[in-house]
Parts: structure tokens; sequence; C-alpha cells
């Protein structure tokens, strides 16, 4: 991997990241309302226009739209996210509180994903019944097209309500995040299944497979010692860019199972149209997100040998 190949991603990953900065606050400044008219002009405050005004001016909200971008991206650049009005507090404040619980739910998620998926794929190769196959094949699209909310309902309804295997009310630290994981995990893997069968075929024709078998190999064999390896690389840039809607269903998934973490951050953020948390979520994800792919660039030639002195890298 040469220098400018490095130099290049990591100058895309900026890019995006400006575009993704840019593109929400404009978005969030096209808002009816703001955070401060909704906390100060309810009744119990009772304050006039003229503290209004103050106080607008106090959050530089009355400044022209051009000061305030400039004065946010130069802030995030230098890890000051602002103040959110509805809870007084810096953003960065609020995120230290709430990133620890999303970011273990989305680990223990991404990770239970990739074994279901790995699971999955290789179990409908190694399965002998043409019907069974099929079954385990068709699987990763039923499991696309389950709903994140109400997969996580179905599923308190049964293992928690029907089995009580999970209390849902008070559980353990780690007991509580079974069924959380298990919710974020399913819809993520499914993509990865599919993504993996069709590797695992592709590279089963492949000469040297040929080559393996006529030497007495057996299938299971030739499936891990010489065809994981080859079909798992191209599922590693899928992983990646599966990444985001990971984040976006870890937020579900803390709706519905009444988890403190981004999920419940954002949506009280939402309400409230507090920009401020709002725009620092939104770069927040976007970092996490640009990160991953970037790290699954770099790892492919690492992984991947005859990418080492090609070209691009």
């Amino acid at each position: 991997m040469n220098l400018p190949y490095l130099a290049r991603r990591i100058g895309q990953a900026l890019l995006v990241l400006w575009a993704a900065f840019t593109a929400s606050f404009i978005l969030l400044q096209l808002l009816p309302a703001d955070a401060v008219l909704i906390k100060f002009l309810s009744p119990e405050f009772a304050l006039g226009p003229q503290e209004i005004a103050d106080i607008r001016a106090a959050y530089g909200a009355d400044t022209p739209v051009w000061r305030q971008y400039l004065h946010s991206l130069t802030g995030f650049l230098t890890g000051n996210f602002g103040y959110s009005v509805q809870a007084g507090v810096p953003v960065s404040q609020g995120l230290a509180t709430n990133l620890p619980p999303t970011l273990r739910l989305a680990s223990f998620g991404f990770a239970t994903a990739l074994l279901l998926a790995v699971a999955l794929a290789f179990a409908a190769q190694l399965a002998r019944l043409s019907w069974l196959r099929s079954a385990l094949q068709s699987l990763p699209s039923l499991f696309v097209s389950v709903p994140v909310f109400w997969l996580g309902i179905m599923l308190i309804q049964v293992v928690s309500f029907r089995l009580g295997w999970i209390p849902v009310i008070n559980p353990g630290r780690w007991e509580g995040l079974v069924l959380p994981t298990l919710t974020l995990a399913v819809p993520i893997s499914a993509p990865l299944a599919q993504i993996l069968l069709r590797n695992i075929d592709e590279v089963l024709t492949q000469p040297f497979v040929a080559v393996a078998r006529a030497k007495g190999a057996t299938r299971q064999w030739v499936l891990w010692k010489h065809v994981a390896r080859n079909a798992l690389l191209p599922t590693l840039t899928i992983a990646g860019v599966l990444f985001g809607e990971l984040l976006a269903g870890a937020v579900v998934t803390e709706a519905v199972f009444g988890l403190n973490g981004l999920g419940s951050l954002t949506q009280q953020a939402v309400g409230n149209q507090d920009t401020a948390v709002l725009q620092a979520v939104v770069v927040f994800s976007a970092t996490a997100f640009v990160l991953i792919n970037l790290a699954v660039d770099l790892l492919y030639p690492v992984l991947d040998p005859r990418l080492r002195h090609s070209p691009g890298t």
C-alpha cells in the first residue's frame, strides 16, 4: 500500500464527513422552529419577547446562517459541539453519557450478525438434504424483510412474557443485552449471509477447488481451508456499508427496549428540535461509518496478498 493511495482514501473520508456535516446543518436550519422557542415560550417560563431575544443571542441563534455554519464547523473541528438548549449542558457531556451503551449494543449486534451470517451460509453449503439447503438459503430473504421494531416486540412477547427466560423489567446488565442484540443482529445478518452464499458458490467453481477435490479433500475441508477466506473477503465491504444501518437499527432497538443511549438522546432531541444534539449525533454516525469503511479498505491488501502490489494500492 503506497502513501498516495492512503492519502487519497483519507482525503475522501474527510470529504464525506464535511458533506455529512453540511447537509445535516442545512436540513436542520430548515426546521420551522428551534429549541430556544420550544423551551422558553412555554407558560412555565413566562418570558417576554426581549428576554427570548436575549436568550437567542446567547445561543447565537440570531446571527446569519453562514456565521452559524462557520462557528459550528470550527467548533466540531476543535471538539466543541455546542450546548443542548433543552438539557442546558454541553452536547459532549450528553454524548459521553449516552454513547457507551450504544457502542456496546452496536458491537455485540455486529459480532452476532457476522456469526449468524457465517453459520447460516456454511450450514446451507454443508446440508446434504436439498430441501434443508433450500430452506437455509431462503432464510436471509426472510430476515431482511423483518422490521427491527416488530422483531423486538415479538422477542419480548415470546422470550420474556411467554417463556419467561429473560425478564424485561430490571434485567441484569448483560442479560438485558441479549434480546436487543438479537433484534439488531438478525436483519443485519441477512444481506451478509446472501452475499456470503453467492461468494461461496462462485469460489466453488474455481479450478483450485476442483484440484483439491481431485486430491481427495472432503467438501468440508475444502470449504474451511480453501473457500472460506476467499469468500469472506468481499463480505467485508458490505459489512462496512451495513454499519450505517446498524446505527439506525440501534436507535430503534433502544426505543423498543427502553434503553438509554444515542437512541433515547436522539428521540428527545427530535421532539425538542435540539439542533446542536442532532448535528452531533449525525456527525458521530457519519464518522463511525467512514472509519469502518476506511479500515475495511486498508485491511483488504493485508488480507489479500494479490492486492498488495496492485497499481491502485
